[in-house]
């Protein structure tokens, strides 16, 4: 099979010997009381999350215009459609390379937007989704066929802010009648609470091996942010223009490629 043929998988890095800064080694006492140990501080952390939550939730609300057009599969339609009926609705706002091909989109969206795949228990709790970009129509609705998602997308180029504007937030509203009011939004760091996958990875030994973390003596996190969101064809990390986000390689068709085709990022 050649590699043009098959879905990569992320190549292992090298084995480490235990002087690399692996836990010590201890009985199953031990253990369990470490465990305990940070259990009461991972339950304080989780009790302030609640109290930032509730903060949240006291927030004061701003007015948008729920007339605004948003652009989709059924065409133009105002932005209060996309509640669906709902009172509440949650979006993804994602970055946009013009005209750049499916391997130029931004991969770090890519991973939130992935993650995102299927927003059946949000409906359940009576909250929609959605995800919105800058792109043009024209290239957006090809790029999301490509990459299989049924979630709903529209296109807010041509919409002002905060529904449109700056990219790479995730957005709350609710709706009261016929007004749609801008309850929360966030970005950078703040949309890791969709991102699943990182949350996993800070549970592990190594965590995500990006340098900023902070490790044990001996333990080694020597790489970049981001640096496993695109790959190439062998699965080898790379921000180049041979890599994808990862998530494309197990679509239908995806070959490697040579270029980004990255002209100027529509945001």
């Amino acid at each position: 099979m050649s590699t043009s043929d098959r879905t990569p998988e992320a190549r292992p890095l090298p084995p480490r010997p235990a002087a690399a800064g692996l836990p010590e080694v201890v009985d199953r006492e031990t253990w369990e009381a470490a465990r305990a140990e940070l259990l009461v501080e991972e339950k304080a952390h989780t009790r302030a999350g609640d109290a930032l939550a509730a903060k949240r939730r006291r927030m004061p609300m701003l007015e948008v215009d729920g007339e605004a057009p948003v652009v989709g599969a059924d065409g133009p339609v105002p932005f209060r459609s996309l509640f669906e009926g709902r009172d509440e609705l949650v979006v993804y706002q994602h970055m946009w390379w013009d005209g750049a091909p499916h391997q130029g989109q931004c991969e770090g969206c890519t991973l939130t937007a992935w993650h995102l795949h299927d927003a059946a228990y949000l409906r359940a709790a009576g909250v929609s989704f959605a995800i919105l970009t800058t792109g043009a129509w024209e290239e957006v609705e090809p790029f999301v066929a490509f990459m299989g998602y049924t979630e709903p997308w529209f296109s807010v180029r041509e919409t002002d802010p905060p529904i449109g504007g700056d990219m790479g937030y995730l957005q709350c509203y609710v709706r009261e009648g016929e007004r749609v009011f801008l309850t929360y939004a966030i970005t950078g760091r703040g949309t890791e609470v969709a991102d699943p996958a990182l949350g996993l990875l800070d549970l592990t030994a190594f965590g995500r091996r990006e340098a900023w973390q902070e490790m044990p003596e001996g333990r080694v996190a020597e790489r970049d942010p981001g640096w496993f969101w695109r790959i190439d064809a062998d699965g080898a990390s790379t921000w180049g223009p041979t890599g994808r986000p990862v998530p494309q390689w197990t679509r239908p068709g995806a070959t490697p490629e040579s270029t980004l085709g990255r002209t100027g990022m529509h945001h």
